[in-house]
C-alpha cells in the first residue's frame, strides 16, 4: 500500500502513461491529476480527449514494437495504463520484464485482447459458463465448427474490437463468408476465429470488478452490476442504466463469474466483465476488458467513487474504500451521424435544462457515421426516471458544422 504521493513535473513525481486516450482515457487523466501524478497521454491520433488534460502528449503507433518501448524508456513511467486494445503485447511483455508496471499486468493484458486464449481461460481454465464454441482456421474449418455449435452462430476474429468482423452464419456457404469476412476485419495479424453459439439476449450486464490493496494485502471486489443495451447491429452500448433491474440471484451469479476470470488474471486495477442473460435465464460470461469499461460512464453519476476514480487509486496501490451508489442513474450515448472536421455540439444548452442531466462532450478533433461524440448522464428517482431524462436530453442535441 501506498502511504505518499509525490509533485507533478518536478523529481518527487509519480508519472501514469496511458495507452489510448479517447473519452475513458480522459476520465482516468482527470482522477490522477486530481491525484497530483504526472500524465501522458498517447494514442495513434493526435488531439484525443485525454491530451486535452495531459502534462504531455504523444501520437505514435502503439502496434509497432519499437516506438512502444522506445517512448516508455524514455518517459519511464511509474504505471502504463493501457487504455484500448491496439497496442502491441509483446512490447508490454518485454517492458514488464525490465520492471515497468502494466496495468493491470501484461498477460492480462494480451489474454484480454484475443478471445480464443480468452475462452480458453474462462472455460476450460476457470471453469465459468458461456456459450457453445469452437475454433477454425480455414473456411472449411469454420463451417466444421459451426455445424458443431449449431446454426445460426457467430463467427468472430481472434483478435477484434467494438464488433469488427462479427458475422452471423445460417449455412454452411455463409460460414465460409463469414471466416473471409473475419479476417478481412480483425485487428493485427489473426490467422483464426472464433465460432459461438448464438443466444437469445434478454439483457447484458457489465460487473466492474477492481483488484486493490487494502494495506493487508490484495482484494477483489465485484460492484453492483451496471445494465446496457445496444441496437441491432451496434457493437458498443447505446444506453446503460445502474443498478440493474435483474434479481439477486442473477447479481449474485454474475458477480461470481467476474470474481473468478479477474482473479485468475490478477494484478490491479478495474475490470469490466461482461455477462449475458438470456432469455431462457442463463447467466453467461461474454468477455472481459483490463480497464474501465464504457459501459461504465453511468457511475459518473451512479457512484460516490466513478469507477475511473477506483481505476486510479487501485492502480497506484492506494485503499479503496467500498464504493457507494448514491442514486439511481442512466447514460446515453451522443453519436454523430455525419463526417466533419472540427464538429460543434448543438442543442447542449437545452439538453442542460433537463433537470440532473449532465452532458460529456467528448471534443474529439473529427466526427464519422456513428462515431461516440459524448454522453448524456442522469440521475432519477429510479431507473426509469434516470433513463427518461437522458433520452429526453439526446434528443435534444446535434453533432454538427460549427
Amino acid at each position: 500500500m501506498r502511504n505518499t504521493l509525490g509533485t507533478a513535473l518536478t523529481s518527487t513525481a509519480q508519472k501514469a502513461m496511458l495507452l489510448g486516450s479517447g473519452e475513458l482515457g480522459k476520465e482516468v487523466a482527470l482522477e490522477f491529476q486530481r491525484l497530483g501524478v504526472e500524465v501522458i497521454a498517447v494514442d495513434r491520433y493526435d488531439r484525443a480527449p485525454a491530451m486535452h488534460v495531459a502534462h504531455r502528449s504523444y501520437t505514435i503507433n502503439m502496434l509497432d514494437y519499437d516506438q512502444l518501448v522506445d517512448l516508455v524508456r524514455r518517459e519511464r513511467p511509474d504505471v502504463v495504463v493501457p487504455e484500448v486494445e491496439a497496442i502491441n503485447t509483446d512490447a508490454l511483455l518485454d517492458l514488464e520484464k525490465e520492471g515497468f508496471f502494466v496495468v493491470p499486468n501484461a498477460r492480462a493484458v494480451k489474454v484480454t485482447m484475443n478471445r480464443i486464449e480468452l475462452r480458453r481461460l474462462a472455460a476450460e481454465k476457470v471453469g465459468v459458463p458461456t456459450t457453445k464454441y469452437a475454433f477454425a482456421h480455414d473456411e472449411e474449418e469454420t463451417a466444421e465448427a459451426c455445424e458443431a455449435v449449431g446454426f445460426p452462430c457467430l463467427v468472430k476474429p481472434e483478435m477484434s474490437s467494438s464488433g469488427h468482423g462479427h458475422t452471423l452464419a445460417k449455412s454452411p456457404e455463409e460460414a465460409k463468408r463469414a471466416f473471409k469476412e473475419a479476417l478481412e476485419h480483425a485487428r493485427g495479424k489473426s490467422e483464426r476465429v472464433i465460432v459461438e453459439e448464438f443466444v437469445d439476449i434478454a439483457t447484458e450486464l457489465t460487473v466492474l470488478t477492481y483488484r486493490h490493496d487494502d494495506g493487508s494485502g490484495v482484494r477483489t471486489v465485484p460492484l453492483i452490476p451496471v445494465e446496457h443495451k445496444r441496437p441491432k447491429g451496434i457493437y458498443y452500448y447505446y444506453e446503460s442504466w445502474h443498478p440493474t433491474s435483474q434479481s439477486e440471484e442473477v447479481v449474485k451469479k454474475a458477480q461470481e463469474i467476474a470474481v473468478k476470470v479477474v482473479e485468475e488474471l490478477g494484478g490491479l486495477g478495474i475490470f469490466g466483465v461482461e455477462i449475458l442473460v438470456t432469455a431462457d435465464g442463463r447467466v453467461l460470461f461474454s468477455e472481459v476488458s483490463p480497464r474501465p469499461h464504457d459501459t461504465g460512464l453511468v457511475t459518473l453519476a451512479s457512484m460516490e467513487l466513478s469507477e475511473f476514480a477506483i481505476h486510479a487509486r487501485a492502480v497506484l496501490e492506494l485503499p479503496v474504500p467500498e464504493p457507494r451508489l448514491v442514486a439511481p442513474a442512466a447514460s446515453k450515448v451522443i453519436l454523430a451521424e455525419e463526417a466533419i472536421e472540427a464538429p460543434c455540439l448543438a442543442g447542449i444548452g437545452e439538453a442542460l435544462k433537463v433537470p440532473n442531466v449532465q452532458i460529456r462532450w467528448f471534443a474529439k478533433p473529427r466526427s464519422y457515421v456513428e462515431r461516440r461524440m459524448g454522453v448524456a448522464l442522469a440521475t432519477g428517482k429510479d431507473v426509469e426516471d434516470a433513463l427518461r431524462k437522458v433520452r429526453e436530453a439526446v434528443s435534444k442535441v446535434r453533432v454538427t458544422k460549427c
